[in-house]
């Protein structure tokens, strides 16, 4: 079988799975998050955070409860990598310096999970397992929950109230994420991930040279790093190490595992709001903006230029040979159109517009089909502003799914989208017009442009992906792409949970002769053309500077 043959037949096989799990999963998410009924579990929990998890909140008391969660979270993982050398199973690893652990805490309480260090040589087994990892699956649930929030504010009538998000937190932790991630980090040890709490074993190289190689819980962090659209690493080289990812099917579930929720979430918004139709326009627009993303990838990398490219009939430079070119392309192409950040090659080294694709995902928003949870909601802030476009295109009031859609929400909905632009922009702005900023440059010229270009993008987007050319281990990034991990957060959250709030005080606005059909291909195209088209006026003169510059030079 062809490279090629064998890539499609990869991207295929994806497909069809995310497919088939579509409807159970989506179903499955609508119950938890619609059920009345509590666990004995969860009960013990409520009680231990003084919940009462029958009260519902407001869309501001909802907005505190994330934030208080998110900043108690911060400090705790903070002081856990300060003390590390305190703590049990620390390898005798040195404390995280404090640039990097307040940078490290943000980006793990963010999902964004980027990494200004190695993971093998920087933190002890137990802050890996207990810090990271539990932090990969409550910011997950963060996400998760405000995307609930929001499809509940669409879905209620005159109310005040979106949810209790001590619930919604913790039904989505407990029933959702960790029974996945646990038949996912079984699989994960069957296919030869390491999974164990040895601190190194000395073994002596083909040089003859002695070598210490580190192992650990990887197989439970790496099922929820890719479930919870973390992405960050046990090992500095992630799951291109072949103790995160061994071997060809293991590489196939684990870019699985990234796209399952938050292909299935639009299901789930579906069921809420009564409507599987309106489900099936979202999903309709994720995939189509992350088949033509991918396509393209795959394709920018196909293209070879020179003897030795030519010879073996792509560019592989920069790529996990043990996966081939078109399946490092699709891993690439998964991980930046969510909010993953994972990497299993080498994305400085692609080709300047196979890496200006990567960094075009990033800048969609990453709603094709996004972080867990981020993404829906994403999305529908995107088909907020459709629909809004669309009326006064035709001169009448906006709806969306019997609500209108007035001066206030389009106000909520355009703060939400122009927040991640300035970061990234102002950000890369200040780190090109600054010496502290130029001094982690290694490269000069447009693709230098590009490297602090990818970074900023990836921190204000909660990505955490890189090119790594970019020395980032320094007070002065470590603080700013912390600041940008935390607003790129944090601020688009509590407008989504206002636009909620807003549209949960309404009722509900029947349709008419002149209601725009949001259920049909023409939606479908127009918040996909909408999406695009933002993003490339946004964005574009900084790409002309940047790959755009470098693929025709």
């Amino acid at each position: 079988m062809s490279p090629t043959a064998a890539g499609l037949l990869f991207l295929g096989s994806l497909v069809l799975a995310v497919a088939v799990a579509y409807r159970p999963l989506g179903d499955y998410m609508y119950r938890v998050y619609s059920g009345t009924r509590h666990s004995r579990v969860e009960r013990v929990l409520y009680k231990c955070m003084g919940v009462e998890p029958g009260g519902e909140q407001t869309w501001g008391v909802y907005a505190r409860s994330v934030l208080a969660f998110s900043a108690i979270s911060v400090l705790f993982l903070y002081g856990f990598q300060r003390l590390q050398n305190h703590l049990l199973l620390s390898l005798g690893m040195d404390p995280v310096k404090p640039d990097q652990a307040w940078n490290t805490a943000v980006s793990f309480v963010t999902n964004t999970n980027w990494q200004s260090y190695s993971g093998e040589s920087t933190m002890g087994h137990l802050v890996q397992m207990a810090g990271l990892a539990v932090q990969n699956f409550v910011s997950a649930a963060v996400g998760m929950a405000v995307a609930i929030a929001l499809v509940r504010g669409f879905a209620r009538k005159k109310t005040e109230h979106l949810g209790n998000f001590w619930v919604d937190l913790t039904r989505g932790a407990l029933r959702i994420l960790l029974p996945i991630a646990f038949a996912g980090a079984i699989a994960l040890i069957i296919g030869g991930v390491v999974q164990n709490f040895d601190g190194g074993t000395t073994v002596t190289t083909l040089t003859g040279h002695p070598q210490t190689i580190t192992g650990g819980p990887v197989a439970s962090q790496e099922a929820i790093k890719e479930l919870g659209t973390n992405g960050g690493g046990f090992y500095n080289a992630n799951s291109a190490h072949p103790f995160e990812n061994p071997v060809s099917w293991t590489n196939w579930l684990e870019i699985f595992l990234i796209l399952l929720i938050p292909f299935a979430l639009p299901r789930t918004f579906g069921r809420m709001v009564g409507q599987n139709r309106q489900g099936y326009a979202i999903a309709a627009v994720m995939s189509l903006i992350a088949i033509a993303s991918i396509a393209l990838t795959m394709t920018f990398q196909g293209i070879h230029h020179g003897t030795v490219p030519t010879a073996v009939g792509a560019s592989t430079e920069g790529t996990e040979t043990r996966f081939g070119v078109l399946n490092s392309a699709v891993f690439a192409a998964a991980t930046t159109l969510t909010s993953t950040g994972a990497v299993n090659s080498f994305h400085d080294s692609y080709t300047s517009l196979g890496g200006m694709m990567t960094m075009f995902n990033m800048m969609l928003g990453e709603v094709a089909p996004g972080g867990t949870g981020s993404g829906l909601y994403g999305m529908l802030v995107l088909a907020v502003i459709t629909v809004f476009v669309a009326g006064l295109m035709v001169g009448r009031t906006p709806e969306y799914l019997g609500k209108r859609i007035g001066s206030r929400e389009i106000k909520f909905a355009a703060m939400y989208f122009l927040i991640t632009p300035i970061l990234v922009l102002a950000g890369t702005a200040a780190a090109m017009a600054t010496a502290s900023g130029r001094e982690g440059m290694l490269n000069t010229g447009p693709h230098g442009l590009s490297e602090v270009l990818y970074a900023f993008t990836s921190a204000s987007n909660n990505n955490g992906s890189a090119f790594a050319g970019l020395t980032v281990s320094t007070v002065w990034y470590d603080t700013a792409l912390g600041l940008c991990m935390a607003f790129g957060r944090f601020l688009p959250i509590i407008f989504v949970l206002a636009l909620a709030g807003s549209l949960a005080r309404q009722g509900h606005a029947p349709a008419s002769d002149g209601t725009l059909p949001t259920h049909r291909p023409q939606f479908v195209g127009m918040v996909a053309g909408v999406t695009v088209i933002l993003v490339a006026l946004t964005f574009l003169p900084a790409l002309a500077l940047g790959p755009l510059a470098e693929g025709i030079h």
